[in-house]
This record gives C-alpha cells, sequence and structure tokens, in this order.
C-alpha cells in the first residue's frame, strides 16, 4: 500500500455545513515516523506521532488504532504502523460527523453517515469503542453547545451510552487539564447552557461539577425570578452573555456566580439572603478542581461576591460606589471592568422576561471608575499630611469625583 494523505475531522464536518474552518488536520496512510522526519516535518507528539508541515505548519498523523489498557484519557495503546488504514483510523473517533475524510482528488470518504447525521442535525457516535475514552462526554457536550442553533441534538444511543460511562466512575479518572480545556471552550460557544444541560442529562454534571448541579430545583422569588428554579437562571444568564459577544471568562463566571443558593436551608427559600458570601468557597473549591487560570477565577470571586451591589448601583451613596471599586480590584485592574461590567448585567437581565430591560448600573459604574482615575495624588494639596492621612485625602478627593460624575449623568 502506497502512501496517501487526507484532510479529515472538522475541517470536512465545517466545510459541510457551510461554516468557516481554522485549521486543517491531516491523516497520512502508509508511512512511518522515520519517513515523515526524512520528508522534512517536524514531530509534535509524544504518545502518537503527530508532525507539522515544513512550510504550513498544519498537523498531519498518521493513521492509528487505540485499544483501551487503562482508565482516564491516558490508559489507551496506540498503534501506528504503516498497515493502517484509513477507515481503521476513522473508526477510533468519537462522533460521526467528525469521522469523515477527503481524498487528494477531492472525494468525500464516510464509511460511517456522517453526512446522513449533518443532514439529521445529530450528534451520534462511531461505534461502542466511543465508551472508552471519558473525555468524550465533554466533547460531545460541547459539539451540542456549539452547534445548537443549527438545530443539532445528541442522539439517545450516544445519551445512553454516556450515561453509562459517567456511572462506570470512569470519569473520576480524567485530568483537570483536560476536563479545563473542554470547560473553556464551551464557555465561547454559541448557546454555554447546553453543554451544561447535555452534562446534567447524562448525569455527569453531579460528578464533574456537583456545585452547579444542586441548583436545578432550587427556588428563587418569582417577583424577581420569574423563571423560579436556580439552575434554569444560570443557563439564561450564560448564554444571554453569549448572544452578545461577550467573553468566555464572563460566561464561565456566570456558571459560578450563584453557587451559594445551592446552600441555602430549605427552610428560608426562595429567599437566599447572604448567597453570596456563601459561595465563594465554592467559587474557589471550583476553580481549584479545574485548575482554571487566574484571571478566570478572579472574574468569578469577584462577580460571585459583588452581583448584587453592582445591581444596585444606582441608589449608592459616592462612599459606597467608591467601596465597589475598591473590593472588585479595579483600582488596580481597570481593564476588568467590562468583564465584570457584563456579568452583573448578564446576570440582571438573564431573567424570564426581562432579557431586553436597560441596566443602567454600567454606564454608571464606567463613569464613576473614570472619575475616579481621573483623580492624581501630585494635583492634591497634601501640606503637612504624612501616612494615612495622605491616603484618606486621596480616597476623599475620589469620592468627590464620584459624587461630580454622578451630578453630571443626571
Amino acid at each position: 500500500m502506497g502512501r496517501a494523505v487526507y484532510l479529515v475531522g472538522g475541517a470536512v464536518r465545517d466545510e459541510l455545513l457551510g461554516l468557516p474552518h481554522r485549521e486543517k488536520d491531516w491523516v497520512v496512510v502508509g508511512s512511518t515516523p522515520e519517513d515523515m522526519l526524512e520528508k522534512g516535518y517536524r514531530q509534535v507528539g509524544s504518545s502518537f506521532p503527530v508532525f507539522l508541515h515544513p512550510e504550513t505548519s498544519e498537523e498531519y498523523a498518521l493513521a492509528r488504532t487505540e485499544r483501551k489498557s487503562g482508565h482516564g484519557y491516558h490508559g489507551f495503546s496506540v498503534d501506528f504502523h504503516a498497515g493502517v488504514t484509513l477507515e481503521e483510523d476513522l473508526q477510533r473517533r468519537d462522533l460521526t460527523i467528525n469521522a469523515m475524510a477527503r481524498d487528494s482528488k477531492g472525494q468525500l470518504i464516510d464509511p460511517h453517515g456522517g453526512v446522513r447525521d449533518l443532514e439529521s442535525r445529530l450528534l451520534r457516535h462511531v461505534s461502542p469503542a466511543f465508551s472508552e475514552d471519558p473525555l468524550r462526554v465533554l466533547r460531545v457536550a460541547r459539539f451540542a453547545a456549539r452547534f445548537a442553533a443549527m438545530g443539532f441534538r445528541v442522539h439517545e444511543s450516544t445519551l445512553e451510552l454516556m450515561r453509562k460511562m459517567n456511572d462506570s466512575g470512569e470519569l473520576g479518572y480524567l485530568v483537570p487539564e483536560r476536563v479545563w480545556a473542554e470547560v473553556e471552550s464551551a464557555m465561547a460557544s454559541a448557546q454555554p447552557g447546553v453543554f451544561i444541560e447535555v452534562l446534567r442529562e447524562c448525569g455527569a454534571l453531579a460528578a464533574l461539577l456537583p456545585e452547579v448541579d444542586r441548583l436545578f430545583g432550587v427556588p428563587q422569588p418569582e417577583k424577581y425570578h420569574p423563571e423560579i428554579d436556580t439552575g434554569e437562571h444560570v443557563l439564561m444568564t450564560m448564554n444571554l452573555a453569549a448572544r452578545s459577544g461577550w467573553s468566555a471568562k464572563v460566561v464561565y463566571s456566570l456558571l459560578l456566580h450563584d453557587l451559594g443558593k445551592g446552600l441555602t436551608p430549605k427552610s428560608e427559600w426562595p429567599s437566599h439572603v447572604g448567597h453570596e458570601q456563601r459561595g465563594i468557597p465554592l467559587i474557589k473549591r471550583v476553580c481549584d478542581r479545574l485548575k482554571a487560570p487566574g484571571s478566570f477565577r478572579d472574574l468569578a470571586l469577584n462577580v460571585g461576591a459583588l452581583h448584587l451591589r453592582c445591581h444596585r448601583m444606582c441608589e449608592m451613596q459616592p462612599a459606597r460606589i467608591m467601596k465597589l471599586i475598591e473590593d472588585a480590584d479595579l483600582l488596580r485592574r481597570p481593564e476588568h471592568l467590562q468583564d465584570f461590567i457584563h456579568a452583573c448585567e448578564a446576570d440582571y437581565r438573564g431573567r424570564k422576561g426581562m432579557e431586553d430591560r436597560a441596566y443602567p448600573q454600567a454606564g454608571r459604574l464606567d463613569a464613576a471608575l473614570k472619575a475616579v482615575l481621573s483623580v492624581r495624588a501630585r494635583d492634591l494639596d497634601m501640606n503637612n499630611l504624612q501616612g494615612v492621612q495622605i491616603g484618606e485625602k486621596l480616597r476623599q478627593a475620589r469620592i468627590e469625583a464620584i459624587a461630580g460624575a454622578s451630578d453630571r449623568s443626571g
């Protein structure tokens, strides 16, 4: 059998869906690592050979088969000898829509009905070998979130397989870095709430994010939350932020912003007084478990602790606005303002029938921070002041600047 190269995976799928694709992945059949190196490719894979093209830097992987040999993502033995066929390589892939290829003449190769499932808008597993990789539970949920707007849904047989995978406890062997990569990608998807819904439907949300799973079925005051259910509110805020084009960090902070409501005693339902502070240890726990980057963690903690105070911006006195700015660390990191405001606005509007209401708090906080940052110590009369007095003088000048900005904004 001679050497042959095929375009595979997402590039083929997205082309058929009429979507742009940024990256191309290639499979090489009938080759060896030595042959690839001789042709000038650079090897980057360790567990199995992946090579970068010497000119385009696109990824070229040798056709391979996989066999389960242990737990988790790394529990596989991989075979990539020159006799592995394209069909065998496609057989090991997760979903039928990702198991298609094009040859050098552009002919489509679709041994598992990927085109059929694209047309039917189905996410369906290729074979029972799907269950050997627990990460695929998160991948399917992520694809569901990405393609939800196009009408895609997870096939019931695949959902059932995902339930069995969850029940087996195999998800417990996933390494945090792999889980985070899927979570972060899902937070940037078109409908991130669908990611959570699919995980919940197969039982994986309780295994991976029990703090979030606990929110479903927890009621809120209907006056403020016509959707009532806390979990549903969280999904609404996430999807609203995504529709607004706001960052994955904002969506992630919304996923966690109401965790404290899951700890409210039932005797206090539907009220959740103090849920912001109750949620802080839970937010820290989730971020630690997922090994979330510091910027994601910081925003989630700020939004969790301060979102209700931001909602009260228009009724707060300048001194309290100054305290909010300080507590949100916006003096030191003013570039974080927009993400903070966006998350608070999504929480405010992410409620049934309230999606289009205005959020004037955003403009007032923005104006207040600008006013604060315009005050410089060197412009103030600090004669005869020392130590703490200088800081107090500067802070009072900033509060006065906030008052002036509030008067100008009406």
